[in-house]
């Protein structure tokens, strides 16, 4: 049994607890707020819009997550960058990404501030 897994809205990581040991496989949503704000199709879409920037680019480069959000709604992209953030975190759970900061990967769920997404494939280590 998996001691760790991911929510699917958010991607953050949900640790295993004794309370859960019932349900454990059936649990997908770190919280209430995941559960009630399930995956959209603005979620998809960033999602998507990532993983087509990112292969626009050069095999080691990297983007911000407002370029996704800018992508998907250039108006609204402001309210998108929580989103965007989201569907990095999911990424990185499929291992089609990772997550940097000051030019070095770094857990998704507990990153603050300003991130970089680069392809997975591409990502070496500095």
């Amino acid at each position: 049994m998996s001691k760790t897994k991911n929510c699917v809205a958010c991607g953050r990581t949900i640790e295993w607890r004794k309370k859960w040991e019932r349900n454990w496989d059936d649990l997908r949503y770190c919280g209430e707020k995941c559960r009630r704000n399930r995956l959209t199709d603005a979620d998809h879409e960033l999602q998507s819009a990532i993983v087509d920037l990112l292969s626009a680019r050069a095999r080691t480069s990297t983007i911000c997550p407002s370029e996704a959000a800018k992508a998907v709604d250039s108006d609204g992209w402001r309210d998108l960058m929580p989103q965007a953030r989201n569907a990095a975190r999911r990424l990185v759970d499929a291992d089609e990404v990772v997550i940097t900061q000051g030019g070095r990967a770094v857990d998704p769920s507990t990153a603050k501030g300003p991130i970089r997404i680069a392809r997975a494939s591409g990502w070496s280590a500095n």
